[in-house]
């Protein structure tokens, strides 16, 4: 039995420490709720993540702690799945990683050299920045990120389509390219390269995508305005295997917890690299013209007394995250241009609205 630990256990953490329990690791988690602690550890928990609570109930190498010492004696590998918000200015903060790096510091340099893998997102640069004070430590620091999606999570990280190892030694490297190719059930492409290097990849890729979406919007509110149909020159343009279809839709714009802040994250990394990165700015501004462009045709086609109903306005229908959602911004300014809008929506969304908009909607409560 393989011995891993997970500091942070939020959504992600829990997961990932769940799918590599099922492939036969001895998995600790720590959090520092306690009472989420014991929810987990007496199964009571529920997650609306699909297959997290049915992993969780046929879990049998899986224990939570509040303990960080705990998870630094179980295991070589400390896998970092802990929160990097974006800070007002657009950066990522680092702060909880730094705070976990502190608390090592505390408990003093390891007799055996053990891996402080990070997996959350950070500005490249920060593992290489916070590696000589765990070389002290005797810690090798490596980065590992994951390409996941809300409501998709488990199937992310079983069958991913590419695997990115920073690796801070080629050891480490080996040795979490073995997790993967432990509990991976697909064969994905592992791609190794430097801390940093995998840091820039990590955003790049999603802005890239924020790009493709973007590029997708714009030529579908050109096709509108010429009287064409956005889905059949969108797929046109995809037939050609150098582009794909793949998020080359029309629809809304992109949202959520990591497209928009990577893009921003991109731009501000280059601007410190003395690049200016025009493509990500610019998608940005294209994606709220988009949006615009959207709400000026739905008034021209839509009476004003006609009642309007929205089915979700998360950023994306199997997802209980309001963040940066084009769907929820939409239906904000149909609202306050005097329309009727009924938000038919779970409870825990409709919580969430009503703290935020109060009255500015009608809601429908769905199971």
């Amino acid at each position: 039995m393989k011995n891993v630990s997970i500091i942070g256990i939020g959504k992600l953490g829990l997961a990932f420490a769940l799918t590599l329990e099922k492939a036969g690791y001895n998995v600790v988690g720590v959090d520092i709720n306690e009472e989420y602690v014991n929810s987990l550890n007496n199964k009571s928990f529920n997650s609306d993540e699909p297959n997290v609570s049915e992993y969780l109930k046929e879990s049998l190498w899986f224990k939570a702690t509040t303990s960080l010492t705990e998870a630094v004696e179980h295991s070589d590998l400390l896998f970092v799945i802990v929160a990097t918000p974006s800070r007002s200015n657009g950066r990522y903060d680092h702060t909880q990683v730094d705070n976990l790096i502190t608390q090592l510091q505390e408990h003093g340099r390891v007799e055996d050299s053990k891996h402080f893998i990070v997996c959350c997102t950070t500005m490249p640069g920060y593992c290489e920045s916070i590696k000589s004070k765990l070389q002290k430590l005797n810690y090798v620091v490596s980065y590992n990120p994951e390409f996941i999606a809300q409501g998709t999570i488990i199937f992310n990280q079983e069958q991913p389509d590419m695997v990115l190892i920073g690796e801070g030694s080629p050891t480490a490297g080996d040795l979490i390219q073995e997790v993967y190719e432990t509990h991976t059930t697909n064969e994905p492409r592992i791609c190794r390269m430097t801390p940093t290097e995998a840091e820039l990849t990590k955003i790049s890729l999603n802005c890239f995508l924020t790009t493709k979406i973007a590029y997708a919007n714009m030529i579908g509110d050109i096709a509108l305005r010429s009287g064409g149909r956005p889905d059949v020159i969108l797929n046109a343009i995809g037939s050609d295997t150098r582009i794909g279809n793949r998020y080359l839709g029309y629809g809304y714009g992109y949202g959520g917890p990591c497209f928009p802040r990577d893009n921003r994250a991109l731009a501000l990394y280059a601007s410190d690299c003395g690049i200016e990165a025009l493509i990500s700015k610019a998608s940005d501004v294209s994606n709220d013209l988009h949006l615009e462009y959207q709400v000026e045709l739905f008034m021209q086609e839509t009476p004003i007394e006609e009642s309007i109903e929205f089915s979700y306005v998360t950023y994306k229908p199997d997802s209980t995250l309001l963040v940066e959602s084009q769907q929820l911004e939409f239906a904000k300014k149909l609202a306050e241009k005097g329309y009727n809008v009924t938000i038919n929506e779970r409870e825990v969304i409709i919580d969430q609205l009503k703290d935020l908009y109060g009255d500015l909607f009608t809601y429908v409560k769905r199971a």
